[in-house]
């Protein structure tokens, strides 16, 4: 079990400096899109490229943050049943729901996604607007997106398995495993 609660971690460090620089990337997007409203106010004069680009950095906040969200317990839950069971009854409820669903999912919409992604870098696609950007780099984010929360759901998977067999108790805020 040691060897999977390594491979674990390494997985929740990686999307913790993930979640760092989508922290970082809000910050951004505020700036451009401010600076983008006062150019465009002061000096009558406006970019779709400013635009493009905070729709970009919003897609990869949306995207990268997921798997953050997830490793961190803050996404969307409905506990309606969950809060009713014993803390061995959500660790099966979150085992099964990530195997099941959640791990599925996520690999079935990056495969899918592929395409959409690599026809737009085979063509060198660009936007449709003047003054656009490439498209390319923001449709690679869809697949890799999806990956990393399946990456995260595959790190919760172990961490619940160690907590059912006694290895490790889940510290309920972060979700980090504790000895």
């Amino acid at each position: 079990m040691r060897p999977l609660l390594w491979i674990s971690d390494g997985i929740d460090r990686l999307n913790e400096r993930i979640g760092s620089l989508c922290n970082w990337l809000v910050l951004a997007a505020c700036i451009v899109s401010a600076a983008n409203a006062m150019i465009r106010y002061a000096f009558s004069y406006s970019s779709n490229s400013y635009l493009e680009m905070q729709w970009y950095m919003f897609a990869v906040l949306v995207m990268f943050g997921a798997s953050y969200t997830f490793k961190r317990n803050e996404h969307v839950r409905v506990e309606i049943l969950y809060l009713m069971l014993s803390e061995r009854g959500q660790l099966w409820l979150d085992l099964i729901g990530t195997l099941c669903f959640l791990i599925p999912s996520c690999l079935l919409l990056a495969y899918l996604s592929l395409p959409f992604f690599y026809y737009s870098y085979a063509t060198l696609e660009m936007s449709g607007n003047a003054g656009g950007l490439v498209r390319w780099p923001i449709k690679v984010v869809l697949p890799v997106g999806f990956f990393m929360l399946a990456l995260q759901g595959f790190s919760e998977v172990i961490k619940r398995i160690a907590a059912l067999k006694g290895y490790v108790t889940i510290d309920a805020k972060y979700e980090r495993p504790t000895q």
